[in-house]
Formats: C-alpha cells, structure tokens, sequence
C-alpha cells in the first residue's frame, strides 16, 4: 500500500513544501552558476529512464564548463568542473532542482539513481529490476557507498530497495542522506572526479 499510493502523495508534499521554503537559495546558486559556468548554462537537462523504463528528462545543477580542446572535443571531467560545481556537487545541491522531476511524478525522494539510457542493453535481468520504482533523488546505494562502490553493488543494493521499499526504509535513506552530506562522504569514485561509466562488466 505505501510503494503503491501513499509514498507518491508524500512525495509530492514534501516536494512542494521543500521548493516553496528553499526556492530563493536556488535562485542565489544559479545566479552563482550562471557565472562559475562562463556561460554554459546553470541547469543540466538529460534523458533517464524511469519507472518501467520510461525516459523522462532529470533536472540538475550544471557543475562544469563546456571547455573543449583545439579538435572540439570537451575536456575531462576534471579540467571542466569548477570550484563552485565542486562545491555544489560535494553538498549535493546539485539534485535539488530534480524536487521539479518529483512534483511531475517522474522520480520520487527516495529510489534507486537515474542513469543513462545507454545502459539499459548492459542490465542483466535482475538488474533491471531496479526499474520497477521510481527512481530518487537519493536511495539506499547511495547511503551506502555512492560513488566509491562497484557499480555491480549499486545494483544490488537498488535491487534490495525495490523489494523492502517501506516508510520505515525510506526514513532510514533520509536519516543516512544527511549525514553522508554533512560529511561529504563518497562524492567521487576511485578513479573519475564524476561516475565511471558502466561497460557492462564492473
């Protein structure tokens, strides 16, 4: 009964309310952005699948430059994302305006990461079962890991969400989110200033 009906309507009060009372903080990081982003814009719009796989597009922070090098290709990760982007990323205010993705219905407070839709032939079948809720703005891999774990585990883990998704499990993600953002736990993999891609295999 909570997966299916009254985890949608708490997702919808607490987005409105969340918007409502931190609206303004947006308004002074994007203006922050607009200029830390030398005019690469302030919001990172991209295609997701959702819920049974439906694409939807995922409202972010834009966290780097569009810097590219002498053939046009972008930069690293690394050499694109600024001082402000690091900081907005290490806070995690960079999902914040994904609240507009909640109130549409697109994605839920709590549930496993959208990814890219490019991944979606890598799943294996029980992977894919993560896709039989909708996706959070944080979730139980992420209070558990983040970005430092292998992907195979952050699977495992949205797998297990799908299957416990309670209230009682989702307060547990929103007590763990807090305290991994206050202290800034995880924010990067071993091995890239942002996600490693997922090749299938790792």
């Amino acid at each position: 009964m909570y997966a299916n009906f009254f985890k949608r309507i708490l997702d919808f009060i607490i987005a409105l309310i969340a918007l409502l009372l931190i609206g303004w903080l947006l308004v002074i990081f994007a203006i922050w952005l607009h200029f830390a982003n030398k005019g690469a814009g302030v919001f990172f719009c991209q295609e997701r699948p959702g819920k049974n796989e439906k694409l939807f597009k995922v409202i972010k922070f834009k966290t780097m430059t569009d810097d590219r090098d002498a053939e046009g290709n972008f930069l690293p990760d690394e050499k694109r994302l600024t001082k402000a982007g690091k900081f907005v990323r290490s806070t995690s205010i960079d999902e914040l305006p994904q609240l507009i993705n909640v109130l549409k219905g697109d994605m839920s407070l709590i549930g496993p990461r959208p990814l890219l839709p490019r991944y979606l032939s890598l799943y294996s079948h029980e992977q894919r079962r993560r896709h039989e809720v909708r996706p959070g703005i944080s979730g139980w891999a992420q209070c558990h890991g983040r970005n430092a774990i292998s992907w195979t585990e952050r699977f495992k883990l949205d797998v297990w969400y799908v299957d416990h998704c309670s209230l009682w499990t989702d307060i547990r993600v929103i007590c763990l989110t807090i305290k991994n953002v206050l202290l800034r736990k995880d924010i990067n993999s071993s091995t890239s200033a942002t996600m490693e891609e997922f090749n299938g295999y790792n």
